[in-house]
């Protein structure tokens, strides 16, 4: 049987879009990348040329009104995602969204009932990609109960690339653009969230050390408006609790990472250049790498996730909108959390 054809139109073009999602589309019978729009006309022709895309568009809007594109992949920066997906999914197109999924959780609910007003159509937001690889490996042991009951999650996202502060400012130091998700905090929240409870409340705390940062675009220097280091405490259902960090200024810190220690066991997610999943239990010396099977060793298949969905071969698995309201809300209280000074729920947080 042919497989149903998908005429997509990808709406931002930056890295993650030139290294991923036009190899994942072309890899996939039947899928034609058909246009592109990027920030400006000849930014859209340029990427149309390096990879053979037919047809370019000037805005946004004039792609969308093109009746030929059943799906978008929508890869600008946050700030545009709730408006762009809200219109597309209007305009009758299935919608792969780049995360973070919006701005705020005002922003995430307007996606959100946008999608559950179209149901016919799929709406799906890039998953993290931290986890991919042991993830199918940690569900199995958690299921097992390897670890028995979870006491505390560890989560650590450090690094230093926000370190030289001579250096431009960078739209992810941009709350305007970039919204209130600070540094990895979104993104390894949401591959944490595969394996732990839901979060409860939160206590933050936040910094920014260097307040500005030159102005790519004159000799100005603008204020730094997210956070350059994070801090949180959560409270888990059930009696877990956890322990965040994030930083952009951390020199010679170590690589991401997830801990989960329960009353048998311990296991430790390492994001370096190799992702690997480490275990312990009581009475060994330390902990040791599972060598996963191959059939449960997971990897990077968004787009055709994407186009299996359309085509009601699968469901989305990683990650619907539910899925990001929900790391959403956690990103929203953090921020909340942080500005108050106090603890905040997450079942709380106001539109």
């Amino acid at each position: 049987m042919t497989a149903l054809p998908v005429r997509v139109g990808l709406i931002g073009a930056g890295a993650n879009t030139v290294a991923r999602h036009i190899p994942g589309f072309r890899a996939i019978p039947g899928v034609t990348i058909a246009a592109v729009a990027n920030r400006t006309l000849a930014s859209a022709q340029k990427i149309a040329t390096q990879h053979a895309i037919p047809a370019t568009y000037s805005t946004w809007q004039e792609l969308l009104a093109d009746p030929q594109i059943d799906a978008v992949c929508i890869g600008t920066w946050p700030n545009t995602h709730a408006e762009i997906t809200c219109a597309a999914l209007k305009a009758g197109k299935h919608v792969l969204c780049e995360a973070r999924m919006a701005r705020n959780l005002a922003e995430a609910r307007q996606m959100l009932l946008a999608s559950q007003e179209r149901p016919q159509q799929v709406a799906m937001l890039v998953p993290s990609p931290f986890g991919l690889r042991v993830d199918a490996e940690v569900r199995n042991l958690i299921e097992r109960n390897f670890i028995g009951d979870l006491r505390q999650v560890v989560v650590i996202g450090l690094d230093d690339q926000f370190y030289d502060y001579s250096q431009n400012l960078h739209w992810r130091q941009d709350a305007e653009k970039s919204g209130l998700n600070a540094l990895a905090m979104g993104i390894l929240h949401e591959t944490a969230l595969r394996w732990i409870p839901p979060t409860k409340k939160v206590f933050a705390q936040t910094q920014i050390f260097e307040p500005t940062r030159p102005d790519p675009h004159s000799d100005e220097n603008l204020p730094v408006t997210t956070p350059e280091l994070v801090h949180v405490l959560t409270e888990l259902e059930g009696r877990a609790r956890g322990v965040y960090q994030f930083s952009g200024m951390a020199l010679h810190a170590p690589v991401k990472q997830i801990h989960l220690y329960g009353s048998t066991g311990t296991m430790r997610v390492e994001f370096g250049a190799t992702e690997k999943l480490l275990v312990g239990r009581p009475g060994q010396p330390q902990l040791l790498e599972v060598e996963i099977p191959a059939e449960r060793v997971g990897k990077w298949r968004v787009e055709a996730e994407f186009i299996g969905a359309i085509r009601g071969e699968e469901p989305v698995r990683l990650t619907s909108f539910a899925t990001g309201l929900e790391y959403m809300k956690f990103t929203e209280a953090v921020a909340r959390s942080a500005q108050a000074g106090c603890q905040v729920s997450l079942e709380e947080t106001p539109a």
